[in-house]
């Protein structure tokens, strides 16, 4: 992604982080991979948690419940144990498994996501106003994760929005930024890697109003 562009649709650590409990909460993954296991039980959950943290040398950077009382278990580390610890949480997990979610060399946009915070008294422009707006929106923490990383490898666009399950029953979704026509590209490279039962939908607004965006990002 260019600097110009980056500089123009977002402005550093003033976006929403993806997940809050009181005031924004921020995920720093170092990766090269990333393991995220979502399971439909809380107490499930932090077993998934524990075992995959014994099974493999990874870091776990969440354990937490989210709504509407699943359970978001997610690790990183090096590629060979990241897919040996989401081995493990899987089988754990049993009949209990939400989704999941395996990446390696997460991009830049989506690690720079998960770990914003923001204060509720900021209200930063995320846009100008001759860029569009894409926003992408799924059933679980992992597809939007997923998507949101296959969008940004797909397109230059910046990812300036990311919200995973609390405050939403479950869902998730993610905001894109950038010319048109990268828009729609991101938005369909997401769209081609969520299975479908998982994929809510998206939209495309091409030169959102400042206002609209003022009370988007309170």
């Amino acid at each position: 992604m260019s600097a110009q562009l980056r500089s123009r649709a977002l402005q550093e650590g003033r976006v929403k982080a993806p997940l809050r409990r009181g005031e924004a909460e921020s995920i720093e993954l170092h990766g090269p991979a990333i393991g995220l296991i979502e399971a439909q039980s809380i107490a499930r959950g932090v077993t998934v948690a524990d075992a995959m943290v014994k099974r493999a040398a990874v870091e776990l950077v969440l354990c937490r419940p989210v709504s509407p009382g699943k359970h978001l278990s997610l690790c990183t580390g090096d590629v060979a144990e990241v897919e040996e610890a989401l081995a493990a949480g899987r089988a754990q997990a049993g009949t209990a498994l939400c989704d999941e979610l395996f990446l390696t060399q997460v991009h830049e946009e989506v690690l720079a996501a998960l770990k914003r915070k923001r204060t509720p008294a900021e209200t930063p422009h995320l846009v100008d106003g001759d860029l569009s707006l894409g926003i992408l929106e799924t059933f679980t923490a992992a597809a939007t994760l997923l998507g949101a990383d296959a969008a940004c490898k797909a397109a230059e666009i910046g990812l300036c929005g990311l919200r995973l399950c609390d405050g939403l029953g479950g869902k998730g979704f993610a905001y894109f930024v950038g010319e048109q026509d990268m828009v729609e590209a991101a938005l369909l490279a997401a769209q081609r890697v969520i299975a479908p039962a998982l994929y809510l939908g998206h939209e495309l607004i091409p030169r959102p109003h400042p206002d609209m965006l003022r009370v988007l990002s309170e």
